[in-house]
């Protein structure tokens, strides 16, 4: 098989990135390992910068976003036993956010890459790339129990934190940057409508936790807990009452509860891969970069990836330019870094970490107070959790 565009995996990096190029006219094929199903079950989070919701436009797959999405003005900080606002609509001349779920997404880009017609090969085992270092790149894998092989002009590792793309780059070519923090998310997903219309941010005494949604009837809530516990310890009556404890009294007498239809245990770690290009190789989204899920900017790095890279092989393909292929990790990596910034300065400002003592306790109420109180403090924040300009 020959194409321009080898893409390793499809997740919404690999997708998008597929459903652009094809927009473009450059001809793609897209290699899953799993399956469809197996793609479509993931529960994500999805909190879509306007950025974001952009390039969805872009591609043509926003009708449904447009419909069934939350628009989101600004979000809640709860700490103290008090909620304060953030209007982020005000402070940043008119951006806001769509709440909606990143299998929303993912499914929105599958059913539109199938309406045209472009080929995705799923269950590809033994995926493996070759001479990417050379203008003749190569992927093999293996379907149906034969070894098969894509040429191509560029590969794109779109395949996730432990997908094959990364780990096929020299170890002497790339660094690595990596903060695994103290503690995860454990989470819930219940058909009942969300506390609040916006999401709320807790710092509490017990932990950290946040109220969001994935629609007007169905929530995700998560608290803190150790990096060494299990769902098993967690009983959906343990959960809620948990919860409660650590939101406001308003908060915690209007909650309604219900059962879990899933429930998980997230760790938090911040990674940077670089640079994010190897000659004829590239790598997007969580392929290169992992963000804790506090500054909701995960799905959104991936985006941006995307947008730096189909942009650069359409200069490529229609003005024969090399520009922008070489400039695209340099490029992606410093939005990246500020993203991983933002969302290590909420982690850290939101948590209770195991060597957090009374002094460190004030310092983040200390800086909490002073963010809602400060018109500066609060634009700088929202500048960032609506998505910086690419």
């Amino acid at each position: 098989m020959r194409t321009q565009v080898a893409i390793i995996g499809s997740g919404p990096a690999g997708l998008l990135l597929g459903q652009l190029l094809d927009c473009y006219g450059i001809d793609n094929v897209i290699l899953e390992r799993k399956d469809r199903e197996y793609i479509l079950g993931r529960i994500r989070a999805g909190v879509l910068e306007q950025g974001t919701v952009g390039l969805l436009e872009e591609a043509g797959v926003a009708e449904r976003l447009h419909r069934d999405g939350l628009v989101h003005d600004g979000v809640e900080l709860c700490f103290g036993g008090s909620r304060y606002r953030i209007d982020m609509k005000a402070a940043t001349g008119g951006k806001t956010m769509v709440v909606y779920g990143q299998t929303e997404v993912t499914r929105d880009l599958m059913d539109a890459r199938l309406k045209v017609g472009r080929e995705t090969i799923y269950d590809a085992g033994d995926v493996s790339l070759h001479d990417f270092g050379t203008d003749q790149p190569k992927v093999r894998y293996v379907k149906d129990g034969k070894t098969r092989e894509v040429a191509c002009d560029f590969i794109a590792g779109c395949d996730g934190f432990r997908g094959v793309s990364r780990l096929s780059v020299p170890t002497e070519a790339i660094r690595m940057f990596e903060r695994i923090y103290p503690f995860g998310w454990l989470g819930i997903l219940s058909d009942t409508p969300p506390v609040s219309p916006e999401l709320i941010y807790t710092n509490h005494e017990r932990g950290f936790a946040l109220c969001s949604m994935r629609s007007a009837t169905r929530s995700r809530y998560y608290v803190q807990c150790t990096n060494d516990d299990h769902v098993d310890n967690w009983s959906d009556d343990r959960f809620w009452d948990e919860l409660r404890r650590r939101l406001d009294p308003k908060a915690a007498a209007g909650i309604v509860i219900g059962p879990s239809i899933e429930k998980s245990i997230a760790q938090l770690r911040s990674f940077v891969a670089e640079p994010m290009r190897f000659g004829r190789l590239f790598l997007a989204g969580d392929a290169a970069h992992i963000v804790p899920p506090t500054g909701a900017k995960g799905l959104n790095l991936a985006a941006s990836d995307v947008r730096y890279l189909s942009h650069a092989l359409r200069e490529f393909y229609n003005e024969r330019s090399h520009a922008g292929i070489d400039g695209y990790s340099s490029k992606a990596l410093a939005r990246v870094w500020k993203a991983e910034r933002f969302s290590w300065w909420m982690t850290s400002m939101l948590h209770r970490f195991p060597d957090t003592d009374e002094f460190s306790a004030r310092i983040q109420l200390a800086e909490l107070n002073y963010l809602v109180s400060s018109q500066a403090a609060t634009a700088a924040m929202s500048e960032q959790y609506v998505g910086l300009p690419y």
